[in-house]
């Protein structure tokens, strides 16, 4: 987990994590918060083990998330964000079953069947585990990429793959991806039936309408993203991961609706 402030978030993220039924190790990185969240990290209230560093600045999410995985001693890596709750006490043993279906590589809770030749997801194939509606069929369903909101892997298939790639800078692009790179190595992504709820993080742009100049540095690092995204995967996009027989089926639904 990455933070940098948003401490009311964080708190009800990790209250929610207090139920959950499968042993885990909290990592934490903390990007320069200055409203107590380092403070609170202190005097950590949990049950869980806890390892937390922290950094003075915060120059980006993806190169914190690399910098936080290498500080974990477990086989299996899960990101999260901090501005989520976990409905689901068995959230995580339903992500490690996933991961342990025939070619799994990688397992989330949000995510899309299809994407464009521009990276961008088709909206009708979006699934999800958002309460209190989610879309997503249980136990799971094979998607194109799994959203950064939360993505489960084994170490050693992060740990080939390198991490997450910095070159994207900041923020965006990074979970488009490394999800394209578990394809690339023939694994499958997968999103989980798992309810949860996500209050929407601060890199967020629609989270900028009161400072124009920070939505429009994040509309540009979006665009930016997406650009180095197509050039580096333009071999793979478009991509689907559904049959044709799923893909007409989907069709009609849609029409249907």
């Amino acid at each position: 987990m990455c933070v940098f402030n948003g401490l009311e978030d964080t708190r009800a993220c990790l209250e929610s994590l207090r139920a959950t039924t499968e042993p885990f190790r909290l990592v934490v990185m903390d990007n320069g918060s200055t409203d107590g969240t380092p403070e609170f990290f202190e005097r950590f209230p949990y049950p869980y083990p806890l390892t937390f560093a922290r950094s003075p600045a915060n120059d980006g999410v993806i190169a914190a998330l690399n910098r936080a995985w290498r500080l974990a001693d477990t086989e299996v890596l899960c990101f999260l964000h901090n501005d989520t709750e976990l409905l689901d006490p068995a959230w995580l043993s339903r992500l490690l079953r996933a991961l342990a279906e025939p070619g799994a590589g990688l397992a989330g809770f949000y995510g899309a069947k299809r994407l464009r030749a521009d990276g961008r997801a088709v909206g009708r194939t979006i699934v999800h585990s958002l309460a209190p509606a989610p879309t997503v069929r249980a136990p799971w369903e094979d998607v194109a990429f799994v959203d950064s909101v939360c993505m489960c892997l084994p170490r050693d298939l992060v740990e080939a793959m390198g991490g997450f790639d910095e070159g994207y800078g900041f923020y965006h692009g990074h979970d488009r991806d490394i999800s394209l790179a578990v394809l690339e190595r023939g694994r499958r992504c997968l999103v989980v039936h798992a309810p949860f709820r996500h209050h929407g993080g601060g890199t967020r742009t629609r989270d900028f309408t009161r400072d124009p100049a920070r939505q429009r540095a994040d509309l540009a690092m979006r665009d930016a993203a997406l650009v180095r995204f197509t050039q580096k995967w333009h071999h793979r996009l478009p991509c689907d991961v559904r049959s044709a027989r799923q893909r007409v089926g989907d069709w009609f639904r849609t029409k249907l609706a």
